[in-house]
């Protein structure tokens, strides 16, 4: 095998396929980068979870495969000149990497002894533009569950309508839903929950761009195509909560507020409460006003934000740090507050018809 490629594009590669390289593994091909180069070449990384390739525009002069250790190679690409890079590598799996002046030889691995990445076969796959998605999932991710008790908690429902597509991730505080509605009909119906994992990979490939990004399901794997770079990752099997049936809808209470205001209230609040002391915000919502208290062993705090509409004098406790997660992820200035009583959620929707999100909070009983 012999190649010669731009240093930069290289350098990205092996950054964006190295991300799914295993640190430690029973297999050791697989804490390798497998290189394949034919048309361009093909750099992919796989953790048996999940799996990211990744093609490079290069004059290829001999076609050929090998696994070379990640870090390595990624170390001494980075480090030559910026110039064009050619890799050789013999019939012994020796390998010659020339940069300028610089010149370096290791040791590869048999890409015979590489797993292969699993196939996903479907008739269609589903459009949404990149910038879409990355915003559904960095709009819901953060309410994923780390409880490993309920598997399927852990990644994030995806459903696939005629109109949209709506993603949700759920915890046993709070859950968190962002809904994309396609301009022209996508022609099917679907729905599966991807692993946080995996999704938190494809955000990172993702670009500021209305180009396309392309998913494909499979029996048990989810295919992402974005751009020159594919990640494919099992999907979760259980049964995902029937998150329309959890949150309240015709709240008695319904109040408007300025994101960042109340962001600004809620934060200054929360000042005086880490991990190791932790203690509720307490909200009592009034006419025009929200009023945000906290007292622990440290001292107290108080803040008011003006809202619009009369909560009632209704007094609700809530984690800070679960307001703050979802007030940072609506998309919007301003939005809806609902709620029924102390005991019942709070949920963040939309003022404008612009946006389809909702972002439900669990209370805290308040001593």
């Amino acid at each position: 095998m012999k190649f010669t490629c731009e240093k930069a594009l290289l350098v990205s590669a092996i950054s964006v396929a190295g991300r799914t390289v295993s640190p430690k593994s029973t297999i050791a091909c697989l804490e390798g980068i497998l290189l394949r180069a034919g048309i361009g070449v093909q750099l992919t990384g796989f953790n048996l979870e999940t799996g990211i390739t990744v093609k490079v525009a290069a004059a290829v002069n001999e076609a050929g495969a090998c696994v070379m250790p990640a870090r390595l190679f990624f170390d001494i690409i980075r480090k030559l000149p910026d110039e064009e890079v050619t890799v050789e590598v013999d019939s012994k799996l020796q390998v010659s990497i020339r940069g300028g002046a610089s010149f370096f030889q290791i040791t590869a691995m048999d890409a015979e002894d590489y797993p292969d990445l699993p196939d996903v076969n479907s008739e269609k796959g589903v459009s949404i533009p990149q910038t879409a998605l990355r915003e559904m999932i960095g709009g819901t991710i953060f309410s994923v569950s780390e409880n490993q008790a309920r598997p399927i908690h852990t990644g994030c429902l995806m459903e696939v309508r005629d109109d949209g597509i709506t993603m949700v991730a759920v915890d046993s505080f709070r859950l968190a839903r962002r809904t994309w509605h396609s301009e022209e009909p996508i022609g099917r119906e679907m729905k599966f929950v991807v692993p946080a994992t995996g999704l938190r990979e494809v955000e990172k490939i993702l670009s500021e761009t209305d180009e396309p990004v392309v998913f494909t399901l499979g029996a048990k794997h989810i295919l992402f195509e974005i751009g020159d770079a594919t990640l494919v990752c099992r999907v979760l099997e259980g049964e995902f909560i029937d998150w329309r049936r959890v949150v309240p809808t015709n709240n008695s209470t319904v109040l408007t507020a300025n994101v960042s205001e109340l962001m600004s209230s809620i934060e200054r609040v929360s000042l005086i409460v880490s991990e190791k002391i932790k203690s509720p915000v307490r909200c009592v919502f009034g006419e025009n006003t929200a009023d945000f208290r906290t007292v622990n062993t440290i001292g107290s705090a108080h803040d008011t934000c003006s809202i619009a509409g009369n909560g009632g004098e209704l007094e609700i406790g809530f984690n800070c740090r679960y307001l703050l997660d979802a007030l940072r992820a609506v998309p919007s200035e301003e939005v809806t507050l609902e709620l029924q009583n102390g005991l019942s959620p709070i949920v963040f929707t939309p003022v404008d018809d612009k946006y389809d999100f909702a972002y439900m909070v669990l209370p805290v009983r308040l001593h």
